[in-house]
């Protein structure tokens, strides 16, 4: 697998990224809308079982293609899982031509300063080396900002481009997620003091490249400095908990901006669907995500 086809089709073709990357604390609610409750499985390994057999489906779907999905965003435990005998950043490439990504952060530590860094990672030089091996791209790490505080921002951003590094050395795209809680009361202020920070960061980089995943903006085209920044490779947004519309109407208002929704891509599809269905369920989605990725 080339990373220089990969880096080629990321940085330039339209289309957005699909984030599968439910993890342990996530899973059952997205089992839950997947129409999964907690009484069919009972133990963590049948839960992951059957999310795995739902993401399989969702990446195994004639709709999923790469005219519409330029990349998917893997939990550890699906990267090392295998979809049709390969493993699944493989396949995702293989036979998909979508970009693989990995979740590299292991949840969020306790706020401080109202922001949540990333929880310690003493593991991730050797998770790095493994992604790489699996064929994975790059990677994607979150922390959250709850209100407009200058110093937690500064020490999220801190941290974020502190794991990036990282994530470069391993010759790996990262993707830095420092996300905007959409029911911060001072969001548009965060936002401010957030950009500011990351343009900070970007110009000391070098010739080095991120990807960037920002909640949408309280004003529209707020991050267009970023996107046309020549140390970002990509600028994506998560929904963040805005209904699948609305996200979708504000995407399409930030120019450069593609998605990559996780609840937002899922809604509506459902395990006890049929596999007409079920297509037709997640095309409808796909296409309004794309159109809204590429206005």
């Amino acid at each position: 697998m080339s990373h220089a086809e990969m880096l080629q089709r990321f940085e330039n073709d339209p289309g957005f990224i699909a984030a599968l990357d439910q993890s342990g604390g996530s899973t059952p609610r997205a089992l839950a809308g997947y129409g999964v409750d907690a009484s069919q499985y009972s133990t963590e390994a049948e839960m992951f079982d059957i999310i795995h057999t739902a993401r399989t489906r969702v990446i195994t779907s004639e709709v999923f293609t790469k005219e519409h999905i330029l990349g998917a965003i893997l939990f550890e435990g699906t990267m090392d899982r295998e979809i049709s005998g390969r493993g699944t950043a493989e396949y995702l490439w293989a036979v998909k031509g979508i970009v693989p990504f990995l979740k590299i952060d292991k949840g969020l530590a306790d706020e401080i300063d109202e922001v949540q860094l990333m929880k310690d990672m003493p593991e991730l030089d050797a998770l790095l080396a493994h992604a790489k091996e699996k064929g994975v791209f790059g990677t994607k790490e979150r922390s959250v900002i709850h209100a407009a505080n200058a110093e937690g921002i500064k020490r999220v951003v801190d941290q974020q481009f502190e794991v990036a590094e990282k994530v470069i050395a391993a010759g790996l795209m990262p993707i830095v997620e420092p996300e905007v809680d959409i029911k911060t009361p001072d969001k548009a202020q965060a936002e401010a003091i957030l950009k500011a920070e990351l343009l900070a960061h970007l110009d000391a980089l070098g010739d080095k490249k991120v990807a960037l995943k920002l909640t949408l903006p309280e004003q529209d085209d707020f991050y267009a400095d970023l996107v046309a920044h020549k140390n970002v490779s990509r600028v994506v947004a998560l929904s963040g908990g805005y209904p699948r519309e609305l996200a979708n109407q504000k995407l399409a208002r930030n120019h450069g901006v593609i998605a990559s929704f996780s609840r937002a891509l899922l809604d509506g599809l459902t395990a006890q669907q049929s596999q007409e269905e079920f297509d037709q369920t997640l095309a409808a989605t796909i296409k309004a995500t794309y159109e809204a990725s590429i206005a």
